[in-house]
């Protein structure tokens, strides 16, 4: 068995549009049998996948550089898999976390790739053709094994020396923070994927995060232990912004791809809210723009910029919720900030009435989602960062009136220059 091997990418000249696209565009951290790959994704059509663990009824912006991913190897000429961890959910998977996963019920785990399914369909074509992306669901398999069964085909093939070492395993450890044995068998039931997938659909590509490299490894070196087949692994660099912060999170929680979840206003914003830095970047990883084009946006200066974060917001908007849905909350958003007036596209919170009317102006920013506590609210408003109907309001004690609601109904909250919400007791 070739044991995997990586190597430096920036020195790395490939042959495959594949993996040229890739490395153009900032996708790769590291890559198991990069010659390989691409040879094989030189000579024809790599079908590759990536996992999905229905933890919640919708994915957030964290998982957007997986499914790019997916969205690259199409593009390439290749077939992508979306396979749904319906089985793999079930054990959650303890990489990099401090606690166990709260185990989920299978009616909830059911009821989560059904809400995720469907976003795929944005960055995807599926069907029945050579390249025509398809979606499985691992408990198909993985419900099927018997306990027994499972350790003998699978067990022999790993050591518990050789898990141990893998850090998404040593953190938890170092930190004295326990790992069930439940949990430990994740990395085998994804090792078992690879192998499933190799075999049914001749899938030779395992790509993901870098905090599944481990994960990754045990499925490659499985395959080509067990079936002497051919088996790669692919990762990307670890997200953040510029300033260090974990891509996706927010002071109101998680960025989600499901229009019920995030409106698309507030997707716009949170792409038109993107720091200086990332602009270039992010329009590599997350949107179709040319190459050229993006260099010409990195290079403006000063306010300039801001049109480059607009043209991030309407490109990734557009592909997730489409192109009239980007142009009404970037209109939206520029009636808001720009000339101070009400859209209809703006985010609505409705609150009950004796929540609004009477309360304090803190309370009513945190329940509207602009906070995460009273306190914050209040030290926002001392700032001058708090507004109400475009007005900066310093005392976060300040009452709101029924004076204060627009001939709509509604009132208008601000919390810094970007934040913005429209709220209607109801």
């Amino acid at each position: 068995m070739t044991e995997p091997t990586t190597q430096t990418v920036s020195e790395t000249a490939f042959k495959s549009d594949f993996l040229r696209l890739m490395k153009a565009r900032g996708y790769i951290h590291q890559i198991t049998h990069p010659v390989e790959l691409d040879e094989a994704a030189a000579s024809g059509v790599v079908t590759g996948y990536i996992g999905f663990d229905a933890t919640a009824p919708s994915l957030h912006v964290g998982h957007l550089i997986q499914i790019m991913l997916l969205r690259r190897l199409q593009q390439a000429g290749h077939k992508p898999i979306v396979l749904m961890g319906g089985g793999t959910t079930k054990v959650g998977d303890p990489s990099f976390k401090d606690t166990q996963r709260p185990l989920l019920t299978e009616e909830k785990i059911a009821e989560n790739i059904a809400g995720i399914k469907g976003v795929f369909e944005k960055f995807l074509t599926f069907g029945d053709g050579p390249t025509d992306a398809i979606m499985l669901d691992n408990d198909e398999w993985l419900s099927q094994l018997g306990y027994l069964q499972f350790l003998r085909d699978y067990g022999t093939h790993f050591t518990i020396n050789r898990m141990l070492s893998f850090d998404s395993v040593k953190l938890r450890l170092d930190r004295e923070q326990p790992l069930t044995f439940l949990e430990f068998n994740y990395m085998l039931m994804q090792a078992t994927d690879f192998l499933e997938l190799n075999r049914r659909y001749g899938c030779s590509l395992q790509m993901g995060g870098s905090d599944q490299w481990g994960n990754i490894i045990n499925g490659v070196e499985l395959t080509r232990k067990v079936d002497h087949k051919a088996a790669f692994g692919l990762t990307t660099p670890l997200l953040s912004t510029a300033s260090g912060q974990k891509m996706g999170k927010t002071v109101g929680g998680a960025v989600w791809l499901n229009a019920d979840a995030l409106s698309p206003f507030d997707y716009w914003q949170y792409w038109r809210n993107t720091e200086d830095g990332d602009v270039g970047r992010f329009m590599r990883l997350f949107t179709d723009l040319p190459l050229d084009q993006i260099e010409r946006y990195e290079a403006l200066q000063g306010a300039e910029i801001n049109d480059a974060k607009k043209a991030l917001a309407d490109a990734t908007t557009s592909m997730l919720h489409g192109a009239e849905a980007a142009q009404a909350a970037r209109a939206a958003a520029e009636a808001a900030f720009e000339k101070g007036q009400l859209s209809a596209d703006l985010p609505t919170v409705e609150l009950p009435r004796d929540e609004v009317i009477g309360a304090m102006i803190a309370a009513v920013t945190t329940k509207a989602g602009l906070s995460s506590s009273n306190g914050e609210a209040r030290r926002l408003a001392q700032g001058g960062g708090l507004r109400l109907n475009d007005e900066v309001v310093n005392d976060g004690a300040r009452l709101i009136e029924e004076a204060d609601l627009n001939a709509d109904g509604v009132l208008k909250l601000g919390a810094g220059k970007k934040k913005l919400v429209l709220v209607r007791p109801v």
